[in-house]
């Protein structure tokens, strides 16, 4: 193996879409790749951001987010979420996307997204350049076209954006390879 040194390289990182409103209660959308499940009890997701973003005070003095999952079809949107800020910018209005205010939390959502967690702030962990928002999934809101036939969401039909951060470039999902905690069986001795 080579090494490649310190780097952050995890794959595939998530595309997140992390809905606020800020302090003039503007509802805002910034991508986020730094994010994933971080508690299985309280169910719990994490997102980071630098202190710098607009979503970071946001998130701060609303004590709530909302994490949308945007689907590869949504790609220049997702993009768009990424490099303007809701400082300068309305993203939604200027890329097409619907602010939904959520129901559970103090934050909106993309209502073009199949998939959204509503989660409340638990805790707000310094790093260093990023600051990891832990938020306590509340709720989870999913288009009844995404389900399966057990109620659950269909990873195909979710079809999620992914984020290669070596290459900077977005990806779809792979095929199908087969079951988790099943791939291998256990042999008694």
């Amino acid at each position: 193996m080579k090494s490649l040194g310190v780097k952050t390289l995890i794959y595939p990182a998530p595309v997140l879409i992390v809905g606020t409103y800020d302090q003039q209660s503007k509802a805002n959308a910034a991508a986020c790749a730094w994010g994933g499940i971080c508690c299985s009890e309280p169910a719990a997701v994490a997102v980071s951001f630098r202190e710098s973003r607009h979503t970071y005070a946001a998130i701060l003095q609303r004590k709530a987010f909302t994490v949308s999952i945007p689907p590869e079809k949504h790609m220049k949107e997702a993009d768009y979420c990424g490099i303007f800020s809701g400082k300068t910018e309305d993203k939604f209005s200027s890329i097409g996307l619907t602010p939904i205010k959520s129901e559970i939390v103090d934050a909106p959502y993309v209502k073009e997204f199949p998939l959204v967690l509503e989660c409340t702030l638990l805790q707000a962990v310094r790093i260093g350049t990023h600051t990891q928002f832990i938020g306590e999934i509340k709720n989870v809101l999913a288009e009844e076209g995404i389900l399966n036939k057990d109620g659950m969401p269909d990873i195909k039909k979710v079809n999620p954006l992914v984020f290669d951060p070596g290459t900077r470039a977005y990806f779809g999902i792979g095929e199908y390879l087969g079951f988790a905690y099943s791939a291998v069986k256990k042999q008694k001795a």
